[in-house]
């Protein structure tokens, strides 16, 4: 009788074992499914007006197929009215598998306030174990929303989009500039030695509108105060910003001190020097192509942008060699991108939830599905030389061209660096990544409702009077501070302020408890 009784508790135990093997294979994974389906995967943009992702899709799922029985197609949300057909698509009820989000450009946190987003904390674990384990867990609290994770953060890739200014080093050596230029001053006599020895060179040209009066008044705070940018859009100037990195829980307006006086004043005399053209609240040229030709002297970038403007400088001006000045290079105050700037949630009404994360984790874990994705066709719509992609010169990029726009995927261990892509960056990068800090406010989530006609109102006032400013354009700079500052409270600029602060004091009791 024992020993039938230990051979019955040993076929429990082994048919027990069998259960729990049939959904885990050996590596930890979840075992391939049954039954095939098609995930559909949102990704933001236009599509090549050909059939290149197709056939790269036709790549992608045999691998999908063979490992985890599942399809993905990719579905494309146009540019045209994108903002408008995003939300609408999270709010229709449609089945999204994958979608893209993004905290500081597709209003993440706002769609999680509506339930556009599934809650994935069960799901991960145990359909997607290894990107589980890719992201940490301080990672993982920057997509919760009331405790719950909502999307899976583009936490393995490294950018930075510290602004500045690019200019060119030959004339700066000529005019008896030390180089690198770290700030605004000695950008200003960089500006002055064009308009003196080079007629016929407007120093810096741009075009005088509300987002370059935005990212210039912008620069110009990072450079000279150690504030740090709230996700808070106000138009032509943000006017609210953490105090520092440091007393993040501070409301901070650069406005209303002493450093909006001296960029104003600023701004008042480059302009009247002529270091942009008479007419720049209406100039609307292509800057970056009057740079090329040797018209300009400046251009406003970020360090991939400014890789990209090196590579073709050293093309049409040989010897040129242009520079960059960040804005953080002054002082050092740079805060790395959150990392729910570029993210991907599943959608609430999802039928396949648990194949959409086992899809996502194979596009974060299988080179060949990432590439396929990404570049499309290795030897069709790109070619691999010394570890750097790039495309022969007589590429058909009309019938071979290809994008997916897969934002939220990126992973620095499977990207190809450009052929184009400027050797001296890296050294760039390596001195961003020594001063970079984690950004502060990665689960701040702000509700801006009852406040939106005060922001609205604000923005009006900094898009006019506050680009007028910011490009010299008004009679006497310090009578216009004033002015700007009274519309800016005549707008609602108090309210916004108390009610934000408040915010971050709420903020700061979820982070700190106190």
């Amino acid at each position: 009788m024992k020993i039938k009784k230990l051979v019955g508790i040993f076929v429990v135990l082994a048919f027990l074992t069998i259960v729990v093997l049939s959904n885990v294979n050996v590596l930890g994974s979840v075992k391939k499914p049954s039954t095939y389906v098609v995930i559909k995967y949102y990704v933001m943009g236009d599509p090549p007006q050909n059939d290149q992702v197709q056939k790269a899709q036709e790549e992608w799922n045999k691998i999908l197929k063979q490992t985890i029985n599942t399809g993905m197609e990719i579905k494309f949300i146009g540019w045209a009215d994108w903002y408008t057909k995003y939300n609408l698509l999270l709010a229709s009820g449609e089945p999204l598998d994958l979608v893209y989000t993004s905290s500081t450009w597709l209003n993440m946190w706002g769609n999680a306030q509506k339930g556009a987003f599934k809650e994935l904390d069960d799901l991960l674990p145990k359909y997607a174990p290894k990107l589980w384990k890719q992201v940490k867990p301080e990672e993982w609290d920057q997509v919760r929303y009331k405790g719950k994770i909502i999307a899976v953060p583009e936490n393995l890739f490294t950018h930075y989009v510290n602004n500045g200014f690019v200019y060119r080093g030959d004339w700066a050596k000529k005019f008896g500039i030390k180089l690198p230029i770290k700030d605004w001053y000695t950008f200003g006599k960089y500006l002055e030695g064009i308009k003196k020895n080079l007629p016929g060179v407007i120093p810096y040209d741009v075009t005088g509108n509300s987002s370059k009066a935005s990212e210039l008044f912008s620069g110009w705070v990072i450079s000279n105060t150690d504030a740090v940018e709230l996700p808070i859009d106000t138009g032509g100037h943000k006017l609210f910003w953490g105090k520092s990195y440091k007393d993040k829980y501070t409301l901070y307006s650069p406005v209303f001190d002493k450093t909006f006086e001296e960029y104003a004043k600023l701004m008042k005399q480059w302009a009247s020097k002529g270091f942009w053209r008479e007419d720049v609240l209406n100039f609307k040229g292509d800057t970056t192509q009057l740079l090329y030709e040797g018209k300009t002297g400046a251009e406003r970038a970020h360090p991939d942008s400014f890789s990209g403007l090196r590579r073709e400088m050293d093309k049409r001006q040989p010897g040129s060699d242009l520079q960059f000045f960040a804005f953080s290079d002054t002082r050092n105050n740079l805060v790395k991108q959150p990392i729910t700037q570029d993210a991907i949630a599943v959608g609430r009404y999802s039928k396949y939830p648990d194949r959409a994360l086992m899809v996502l984790e194979q596009i974060r874990t299988n080179q060949k599905v990432y590439r396929l994705l990404h570049y499309g066709r290795e030897g069709v719509n790109y070619w691999i030389k010394d570890g750097k992609y790039y495309t022969p010169p007589n590429f058909d990029s009309n019938k071979y061209g290809f994008w997916t726009n897969a934002w939220g995927t990126r992973i620095d261990a499977f990207v190809l660096p450009s052929i184009n892509e400027w050797e001296g960056l890296k050294e760039y990068y390596a001195r961003y990544n020594k001063i970079a800090k984690p950004y502060p406010y990665g689960r701040l989530v702000l509700d801006l409702k009852s406040i939106q006609p005060q922001i609205a109102a604000l923005s009006n006032v900094t898009s006019t009077l506050g680009t007028a400013i910011s490009f010299g354009k008004v009679n006497d700079p310090v009578k216009a501070v004033e002015e700007y500052r009274a519309k800016l409270k005549r707008a609602g600029y108090d309210k916004v302020f108390k009610e934000i602060q408040r915010q971050l004091l709420e903020f700061k009791k979820l982070e700190t408890g106190k």
